[in-house]
């Protein structure tokens, strides 16, 4: 083995520009990153050829001062951090103190800066070969620019490996997006060989964020969006989210924010994703842009070198409080708060606006065939009342229907807040001067499937089947919940071979546990033993359920795989126990559905993502039938 030596400067730099440079857009991103830190409120960027050939930034900042120029482009050089204490509560986006060096060392860098106190500014080169920094007067008004030419020119090996050109700069216009979403107070121009791709005025008022947020997402999302903004325990967040009815194929809008950092992490995703478990369609993902504000020294920004993952101190608050948030805000989505998303869109369809990613209801709307067996519907009110759940017994078939039939016959469970079986629910049109409810009145019933109600808007239709099934759903949730969940001993208790991490994490966890239902005992090293289980889950596979619901604790701190696996038994109950296609309705009985819907939490969707109901506007029946030309 040859001798220990030390690495040559040019060498580490470039060593380290593996780290920090992947791409063009690594490089606006720290620059731009650089600037903001600076207290700029414009940034100018301008590339060519997607960045390969030119990437020049330029801001109004503080600028550096000339005598700090030659130690800008130093490793582990800053101005941002000097002692422990700066690096545990770290307030700016940059801090280590290596973008400018490993840029330099892969490409021809300039960079020109001027102060508030200098009369004139500096300007210092540097070259990849040599590295050695070369000063000399410029003009420049306060602020810094910086040009980073030929990126890779030393380096043929990392070049090969940049994309075609509109792949490079795509990727340049992501990263600007994501700066333009963090920074509200911050304008932002990108120019592409010449050309202004997108101008941005700094953002002071709700509006103005509105405004930039359906520039940079579309205004279809700023249209179908729910806005947050919830505080507890020194946490806060706040942002928009969209609507689970405007959903995508490919997790492209979501963008999430930690102090103004742009991140992607494990916890976070975890949380948004069980937050929209039950109202999301198969296989599609949230759009979001979330700001979540903490105390600088209760995160580590300081775990990835390209600073896309940060660690919390208290990842289980930070994920609770993330769900929480999410989920109320989800559920308290009615019918009245998704009509602005629904004229704004049919509105965007008058006007020529190309079709959303999400999936068109109709194509969603799933139909029952005629031979399923019908759901019991009492003509007395059926959608109006509903029956507490039974006690906890086996499941079996001839339980489940009695269960669904109970469901229709009347009982003491509200059907919503506020509302009792006592409430008259309006079912006929009031006269003119009465306010119109958001689902309007039911007029008629297409096929035995859907319900035609007219509304102020226009005609609204409703699957009677999925709307049915998510208020079903809703109440047997409640009603578990209102008799707590109950438990069931296996006669010969469940012996499961496992690793050790896994049977001390059951020993240490063993309270919350049996707070799920599992009363799990070590019984060796490397073996547990089920005693207990949830007596809905009777049916179950209980040894990949207790596997899945540790690795679950193993991964996130905690596990909702109980409640997912539960509330997945309930749905399928639901389903099975509301009413089904070809099943006539009076206009009692369908209004009395369209008032539950208004009533029960994320009744917009089934419990598969399945959208309920959908508007057609009357300027949209007017263009069918070329009114008003």
């Amino acid at each position: 083995m040859p001798h220990i030596q030390l690495l040559s400067p040019r060498l580490a730099n470039q060593i380290a520009a593996g780290e920090v440079v992947e791409r063009p857009a690594s490089v606006v991103k720290e620059l731009v990153e650089n600037a903001l830190d600076a207290g700029a409120s414009r940034v100018d960027i301008e590339v060519e050829q997607g960045g390969a050939k030119l990437i020049r930034v330029r801001d109004d900042g503080s600028g550096i001062d000339e005598s700090d120029l030659p130690l800008a482009l130093s490793r582990h050089a800053t101005s941002k951090i000097l002692t422990l204490d700066d690096l545990e509560a770290v307030g700016t986006l940059g801090f280590r103190g290596e973008a400018l060096a490993s840029i330099s060392s892969v490409s021809r860098l300039a960079l020109t800066s001027r102060t508030e106190t200098q009369e004139a500014a500096a300007r210092v080169e540097v070259e990849g070969r040599d590295m050695d920094a070369r000063i000399s007067p410029a003009a420049h008004p306060v602020g810094t620019t910086v040009e980073v030419r030929d990126l890779f020119f030393n380096t043929p090996a990392r070049r090969k490996f940049l994309r075609t050109e509109k792949t490079e700069f795509n990727h340049v216009e992501e990263c600007i997006r994501r700066q333009a979403l963090s920074r509200f107070d911050a304008g932002f121009t990108l120019r592409h060989n010449q050309r202004v791709v997108q101008s941005l005025r700094p953002a002071e008022s709700e509006v103005d964020k509105e405004r930039r947020i359906g520039s940079l997402c579309g205004q279809q999302f700023i249209d179908n969006a729910v806005v947050i903004d919830a505080e507890a325990t020194g946490l806060r967040l706040w942002g928009w989210v969209a609507l689970p009815t405007f959903s995508r194929s490919q997790s492209d809008l979501q963008y999430f924010f930690v102090n103004g950092r742009v991140i992607r992490d494990k916890l976070v995703a975890h949380a948004v994703r069980q937050a929209y478990r039950d109202v999301l369609y198969n296989n599609r993902h949230p759009a979001f842009v979330l700001y979540l504000e903490v105390d600088p020294a209760t995160v580590d920004v300081n775990v990835h070198p390209t600073k896309h993952e940060v660690r919390f101190r208290d990842g289980r608050l930070v994920h609770d409080f993330i769900f929480r948030t999410l989920h109320r805000a989800l559920a308290d989505v009615r019918p009245d708060d998704q009509f602005r998303g629904a004229v704004a869109q049919s509105f965007g369809r008058e006007q020529g606006a190309s079709p959303t990613d999400s999936p068109a209801p109709v194509s969603l709307y799933g139909t029952q065939p005629a031979s399923m067996m019908p759901g019991q519907l009492s003509g007395q009110g059926g959608f109006g009342h509903s029956a507490a759940m039974p006690p906890q017994q086996e499941w079996k078939a001839s339980d489940q229907m009695a269960f669904y039939q109970s469901l229709n016959e009347g009982g003491g469970v509200a059907s919503g807040p506020g509302h009792s079986s006592s409430q008259q629910i309006p079912t006929t049109p009031p006269h003119d001067s009465a306010e119109e409810p958001p689902l309007g009145y039911a007029i008629a019933q297409l096929h035995g499937i859907y319900i035609l109600a007219q509304g102020k808007a226009g005609m609204i239709v409703v699957d009677m089947h999925a709307a049915h099934e998510r208020i079903t759903y809703e109440r047997m949730k409640r009603a578990l919940v209102e008799q707590d969940l109950k438990t069931q001993p296996l006669l010969v208790p469940l012996s499961l071979a496992v690793s050790q991490k896994e049977a001390a994490l059951a020993e240490t966890h063993g309270e919350e546990l049996r707070h799920l239902g599992l009363q799990i005992e070590r019984i060796g090293p490397e073996t547990l033993a089920v005693r207990q289980i949830p007596a809905l889950l009777r049916g179950a596979n209980t040894e990949q359920l207790v596997r899945d619901v540790l690795a679950d604790l193993i991964e996130h701190g905690q596990s909702d795989r109980i409640e997912a696996v539960t509330h997945e038994l309930l749905g399928t109950m639901a389903c099975h126990g509301s009413v089904r296609a070809n099943r006539q309705l009076t206009i009692p009985e369908m209004n009395s559905l369209l008032r539950d819907m208004e009533a029960t939490e994320r009744s917009g969707q089934c419990n598969h993502g399945r959208p309920t109901w959908t508007l057609v506007t009357l300027s949209e029946l007017d263009k069918l039938f070329l009114r008003g030309r």
